[in-house]
């Protein structure tokens, strides 16, 4: 942990397996480590608290990856694709998927670009960013509700 201001090491900790992405509610940190599973952290222990089995249809989903908390709901991207899914934190279900398929033109994917990686959420704008590990850009995305017919 770091100081905002100063980014002086405070301290550190341990926890058991891989941290893929690390989101916040408010008063609970939510942690992915690649498997179906959110894992729900107290943020001044650091122990598990609970943890959610994410599923879509009733399967396990796992390559849960960077993890963003907008308004009740977890988006995360699916690692090694360009797909996003917005999962209810208290059941674990997946909601939406968000196809972000040539998002990043192909003329700009070249072997030192990696996968998508990455989501912001501005509150006070309602803007959501997404980029990719080692991608030269960021995009503002807006997410419109699908109509059912």
């Amino acid at each position: 942990m770091y100081d905002a201001a100063t980014l002086a090491l405070q301290d550190s900790f341990n926890y058991a397996g891989e941290g893929w992405g690390l989101t916040t509610d408010g008063t609970s940190l939510i942690m992915s480590d690649g498997t179906s599973s959110l894992r729900v952290l107290d943020p001044a222990t650091f122990q598990v608290t609970r943890e959610v089995a994410v599923t879509d249809d009733g399967l396990p989903l796992s390559q849960i990856n960077e993890l963003e908390y907008v308004e009740g709901q977890v988006y995360a991207n699916i690692y090694q694709s360009d797909w996003i899914v917005r999962i209810d934190p208290n059941t674990g279900e997946v909601l939406d998927w968000i196809d972000l398929a040539g998002i990043l033109p192909s003329d700009q994917r070249t072997s030192a670009t990696d996968v998508l990686n990455g989501i912001a959420f501005d509150p006070g704008t309602g803007h959501m960013y997404v980029t990719g590990k080692l991608w030269p850009s960021m995009f503002e995305i807006r997410l419109h509700a699908m109509m059912e017919q």
